[in-house]
């Protein structure tokens, strides 16, 4: 489980496909306290260490076919920065709201405004899968824990301050870019619980 809040970014230093897998090298400078069959979230999609390299601060996570259709690690290139964060400790603080892990699909970028302080972004997403948000509602957005300003039907922004586009891979987002997905969780039970009373109710 994790929070949503990205601790660094690391970088893809190589790409390895293995069949429909792929291999991820990452470069990152707390890889050295990094243990083999540990989950992070990368870009809010929880991956398992396979292997280190703790001298050159290194190490590799493994992408099966399924999470690379899903997602967003489709589009990770070398060089590509990727939002980082291990999983929450029961003693820390819960500083953002319950992150999974799990993606639901992926949006675009739709725009970018610039606020004088503060940024805007807008992104879209296909309706079909019957995802939704509400204002003031959490959402996470590449591993990122956020607050939806303004929400629509298949549409919604964030505001992000100075520190959260310095600190994660959102001051290289533009008009077009893919991301990762992740609704609330709570709202999602919601729904599910009320999709079953109302077809109950309607037999």
């Amino acid at each position: 489980m994790f929070t949503g809040i990205v601790e660094k970014t690391g970088k893809i230093v190589h790409i390895e496909q293995d069949k429909t897998n792929y291999h991820f090298t990452i470069e990152v400078d707390f890889a050295d306290e990094l243990k083999v069959d540990q989950s992070m979230a990368h870009d809010g999609c929880c991956l398992t260490v396979v292997k280190l390299d703790k001298e050159k601060r290194q190490y590799v996570v493994t992408a099966m076919d399924e999470t690379m259709l899903k997602t967003n690690l489709r589009t990770w290139h070398k060089g590509y920065e990727v939002n980082l964060e291990r999983s929450m400790k029961l003693d820390a603080r819960f500083d953002g709201h319950i992150v999974q892990g799990h993606v639901d699909q992926t949006a675009e970028c739709e725009r970018v405004i610039d606020e004088n302080g503060s940024w805007r972004y807008y992104f879209t997403y296909d309706v079909e899968k019957n995802n939704f948000t509400v204002p003031k509602g959490s959402i996470c957005v590449n591993g990122v824990s956020l607050t939806v300003v303004d929400s629509e039907k298949g549409r919604f922004s964030v505001a992000i301050i100075p520190y959260t586009q310095e600190i994660t891979n959102f001051h290289n987002f533009k008009k077009g870019t893919v991301v990762n997905i992740e609704f609330d969780v709570l709202g999602k039970y919601v729904q599910k619980l009320l999709e079953e009373y109302f077809a109950a109710t309607n037999n």
